[in-house]
């Protein structure tokens, strides 16, 4: 029996007797030991071969980790050990910042969801670049890029450029992130204006980029989920107009419906796990409808399982992440979903 099959009945009980932040940080530090050799080797564990071609990278297997569980890239080695065939590090921003006060995070396990508001709590885009250039893994590592909470709205491409710039040459995507629910207005930028105007600029700094480094690095747009079809119809037609890379469906959902009366249902911030399920894959499916086989998706959201898993793929999405099924099922999960896909 694999050590990890033990975490949800000898594990987590001492891990959820913590404050979930303080468990999440523990969590990160414990990895970022775990990523030196030969611990990494000795705490990895093996995973089936399902390789995948997507937005022109090779994935060792569809199944990746959502942005939010490591934000500042610092256990890159030791979950890339866990089978994962692909990490998205963030959301990072140009300047580190604390994110919102504390308490910000809440477990809702009668659910298996999480609320987050951590509000891009992060150490700065330079610190993570420092830890890209020190990885070993070889999968495919995506960054999330975000803005500064004190950058005004008309001003956010400036922030998602300098990340861009910075992370190009030292990543294999880059994902931008306009619709978490955690930071001041930042949803806005989903609406059609403010959406070409943001992404076009963000486009021709690809280009640019490109041009410069003699590399193509894709860019993809993550989405929320509490979008109403309007909204739907005019993301799909910016980003099939400006040729983006890739969508994520989806980020954390600001519903309640599913939690109505559990603990914590009553605090702001993002659901995630099995509450969002639903909702994000039915906005996978009608996103999917609009785009067709044009831009790939990556299915996020409530993810535990292969049965979750295969609802996305046959959804639409060509890759699918997970984060809160790692917390409340430890790394087993990944040989679960992937060995049988």
């Amino acid at each position: 029996m694999s050590l990890y099959a033990l975490y949800p009945s000898l594990i987590r009980p001492l891990v959820f007797c913590l404050d979930p932040e303080n468990a999440h940080s523990m969590t990160i530090k414990l990895g970022a030991l775990l990523s030196h050799p030969p611990l990494v080797k000795l705490m990895g564990q093996k995973v089936a071969s399902k390789p995948v071609e997507v937005m022109g990278l090779h994935f060792d297997n569809p199944l990746g980790l959502a942005a939010g569980m490591d934000k500042n890239g610092d256990a890159i080695d030791y979950l890339g050990a866990l089978g994962f065939g692909h990490l998205e590090l963030g959301t990072v921003t140009p300047r580190p910042q604390r994110g919102n006060p504390r308490p910000r995070m809440f477990r809702i396990p009668a659910a298996r969801g999480l609320i987050n508001r951590m509000g891009f709590n992060n150490n700065g885009v330079d610190y993570l670049v420092t830890k890209l250039q020190q990885r070993h893994f070889k999968g495919v590592v995506g960054v999330s890029i975000g803005k500064n909470e004190v950058t005004p709205l008309e001003k956010a491409a400036d922030d998602y450029k300098i990340c861009m710039k910075k992370v190009y040459n030292y990543c294999d995507y880059i994902a931008v992130n306009i619709s978490c629910p955690n930071t001041k207005d930042l949803t806005a930028l989903q609406e059609a204006a403010p959406l070409v105007k943001l992404i076009g600029s963000l486009k021709e700094e690809q280009s640019r980029l490109a041009s410069e480094n003699n590399k193509y690095v894709p860019l993809v747009v993550k989405i929320a989920p509490d979008l109403s079809d309007l909204q739907l119809d005019a993301i799909c037609d910016a980003c099939l107009s400006l040729k983006i890379d890739g969508l994520s469906c989806t980020n954390t959902t600001t519903s309640r419906d599913e939690i109505y009366g559990l603990p914590h249902a009553s605090e702001w911030g993002g659901l995630s796990g099995e509450p969002l399920r639903q909702k994000s894959t039915l906005v996978l499916s009608k996103v999917h409808q609009r785009v067709k086989d044009k831009i790939p998706l990556i299915g996020i959201g409530g993810v535990n399982g292969v049965i979750a898993a295969r609802e996305k793929m046959a959804a639409g999405a060509a890759l699918v992440q997970l984060y809160s099924a790692f917390v409340y099922q430890g790394p087993q999960v990944i040989a679960d979903i992937v060995d049988n896909l």
